[in-house]
């Protein structure tokens, strides 16, 4: 970490999201006593202001152009003008020549657009938002575009997927300057965990795709999730549908993407999930319960598709539920990340100097 400036690069139509993740995560890690602290500086073609794509307006603190180097990390955010800011000759040149002059160099979201069109990542494994994926694979050759992880480090460039994934990965870089407990108090200051690894998934598990169109392949989808323990391999559900194994696959890629040994082996793994996090069944029961031959294959599968083991799923997603039920049945805000100093205040002071005995275990971030 050095004293020189983090910037990150809006344009016209930018995710305010992108940016906010960015720069609050940072400014909390300065108010947790990052040293030396972050100088973080939003800029923009010509300081013109970003008008992001929610409609809201943010003043910039410098113009793209003329900002010199050195830089210490240089992002560049995304948002629905990424194509045009892609499409930018003086806008990429410039991410082009202060990439030269940087530390390190990231993108958000489809903030990868910029990068690509700029050379940063040719050659390298990059990820995006999981819907702007096959988009950036196409237009890119050079790219080895991965739509799954949060985020993928390639050298000295690291890309991160949607949106939310800013705030991932503006905590890796803290930990990766500042030290794991730093990171801590920046996370549990947040109300976020601490933080999820990059590999895992961008999907979450319980986002499910709307029922298929086709009737043949939602009795059998409805015969998969009724009986998770059952023989479901491609032959049986074929002979239950009453069509050949080789229709019934054309069926689910035309339906649903993917063959029905994936379709079963991710449904498989999606309830493990659930059960997870809202039972106290060991990973023995649950592997039986969700059709999986032992916990290790479980484990193997869930690791796979999640990119964390079912007990660290468990422990970290328990403790959120928790928090959050905690909080709405009694006001109390428990933060899901465990911390053994006190986080600080967005006033930059710690809330045992401003909360009274009783409130330091349930209020650590006031505004």
């Amino acid at each position: 970490m050095s004293e020189h400036p983090t910037v990150v690069v809006g344009y016209p139509v930018a995710e305010l999201l992108d940016i906010a993740c960015l720069t609050t995560t940072f400014d909390y890690a300065n108010r947790a006593g990052a040293t030396p602290p972050y100088q973080v500086r939003v800029v923009s073609p010509a300081a013109r202001p970003i008008v992001c794509q929610s409609g809201l307006t943010m003043r910039p603190q410098g113009s793209l152009e003329r900002l010199l180097g050195p830089v210490d990390t240089l992002v560049v955010v995304g948002g629905e003008g990424h194509e045009a800011a892609a499409d930018d000759g003086a806008l990429v040149a410039h991410v082009r020549r202060l990439a030269r002059v940087s530390r390190r160099v990231a993108s958000v979201c489809t903030g990868a657009s910029v990068l690509a069109a700029a050379g940063l990542l040719d050659g390298r494994r990059a990820t995006t938002h999981w819907l702007f994926a096959d988009e950036l694979a196409a237009r890119y050759p050079a790219v080895d575009v991965d739509p799954a992880p949060l985020y993928i480090r390639s050298g000295g460039v690291t890309t991160a997927a949607g949106v939310t994934s800013a705030l991932d990965l503006a905590l890796a870089f803290v930990e990766e300057d500042h030290g794991g407990e730093l990171a801590r108090l920046v996370a549990r200051g947040l109300v976020t965990y601490l933080q999820r690894p990059g590999n895992q998934a961008q999907m979450s598990p319980y986002v499910t795709a709307p029922p298929p169109d086709n009737e043949l392949v939602r009795r059998v989808v409805a015969t998969i999730g009724g009986a998770l323990d059952g023989d479901l391999r491609v032959g049986a559900l074929a002979a239950r549908a009453g069509v050949s194994e080789r229709h019934l696959t054309r069926l689910f890629l035309a339906h649903l993407g993917q063959t029905p040994a994936r379709y079963v082996r991710l449904t498989r793994v999606e309830a493990a999930a659930r059960l997870l996090v809202t039972s106290r069944l060991s990973q023995e029961r649950i592997a039986a319960r969700c059709g999986f031959s032992s916990a290790e294959t479980l484990r193997q599968a869930f690791t796979a598709r999640y990119g964390v083991s079912p007990s660290h799923y468990r422990a970290t997603q328990s403790a959120t539920r928790s928090a959050t039920h905690d909080w709405a049945g009694t006001g109390a805000q428990t933060a899901p990340v465990a911390a053994s100093t006190t986080a600080p205040t967005p006033s930059g002071r710690s809330s045992a100097t401003q909360n009274s005995d009783s409130e330091r275990t349930t209020t650590a971030f006031r505004r």
